[in-house]
C-alpha cells in the first residue's frame, strides 16, 4: 500500500472557502495557504472568482468555483450562464451540483442533459466539471446511478457532498462511486474530512481529489472543529 507524504496529500485537495460569513480577508488567507501548501485548487463561491484568480496567478494553484450550490435547483439555462461567468471569470475547474430533485423523481434524462449542457459549455473553454450528487440524501445504488449519468454527460469527475447537507462523504459511499467510474471519472471525496487519516483513507479508496475546508489542520496531523 502507498504511503501518502503530506505533498501527496495536499496535491490532492481543492481547499474551500464557500460559507456564506467568509470574507475576501479569508479569501486572501485561503489563497496565500494554498500556494504555500501546494494544494490542488482553491475552491470559492463564484463572487470571489476574479479575486482569486488574480492571486493565484502566479502560482500552479487552479482556480475552482462551486455553481448552483448548494442545492442544485437552479435551470439548466440559469446553470450554463453561471459557467459561462465563471469562465470569463478566471475559473479553472467547475463543482456543480446536480438537480437532486430532479434525480429523486427519476428524470434522470434530464439530469443527464444537464450535466452535458454544463459540461460542453466548460469543455469548450478546456475547463473541467465535478458533479456533485449530494449523496447524502442517496442510497448507494442512487449514487452508482448518479455517477453513471454523469460520466455519460461527459463530467470530469463525480463528487460525493457539499458539505451544507445533514451528511457527507463516507467510506461506502465513496467504495460505490470507485465501484461505479473508478478508472473513467475523477472521483472528489468531500465533505466532513476532519483528519489526516480521514484523507489518506479516501486517496487509498481511490478518491483522485478531496474537499476540504480545514487543510492545514488535516495536512499537520490535527482534528478540525469545522464539518467542511
Amino acid at each position: 500500500m502507498k504511503s501518502y507524504t503530506v505533498q501527496d496529500v495536499a496535491s490532492k485537495i481543492d481547499h474551500a472557502v464557500l460559507k456564506p460569513d467568509q470574507t475576501e480577508a479569508d479569501v486572501r488567507a485561503a489563497a496565500a495557504l494554498c500556494i504555500e501548501r501546494g494544494v490542488a485548487s482553491l475552491c470559492v463561491r463564484p463572487c470571489d472568482i476574479r479575486l482569486a484568480a488574480e492571486l493565484l496567478k502566479d502560482s500552479p494553484v487552479m482556480v475552482s468555483c462551486v455553481l448552483s450550490f448548494p442545492h442544485g435547483a437552479d435551470t439548466p439555462a440559469t446553470k450554463v450562464f453561471q459557467a459561462r461567468q465563471a469562465i470569463d471569470d478566471g475559473v479553472e475547474e467547475i463543482d456543480m451540483v446536480m438537480n437532486i430533485g430532479q434525480f429523486l423523481s427519476g428524470h434522470y434524462e434530464a439530469v443527464r442533459e444537464e450535466i452535458k449542457a454544463v459540461v460542453e459549455t466548460a469543455h469548450a473553454h478546456n475547463v473541467a466539471v465535478k458533479v456533485i450528487q449530494e449523496s447524502g440524501y442517496l442510497t448507494l445504488a442512487q449514487v452508482a446511478k448518479a455517477c453513471e449519468l454523469s460520466y455519460e454527460a461527459g463530467a470530469d469527475f463525480v463528487k460525493t457532498s457539499t458539505g451544507f447537507a445533514p451528511s457527507s462523504a463516507t467510506p461506502e459511499i465513496v467504495a460505490a462511486m470507485v465501484e461505479a467510474v473508478g478508472g473513467k471519472t475523477g472521483i472528489k471525496a468531500s465533505g466532513g474530512i476532519r483528519t489526516w487519516e480521514q484523507a489518506v483513507g479516501y486517496l487509498e479508496q481511490g478518491a483522485t481529489r478531496l474537499g476540504i475546508g480545514a487543510t492545514a489542520t488535516v495536512l499537520d496531523g490535527g482534528v478540525a472543529d469545522s464539518n467542511y
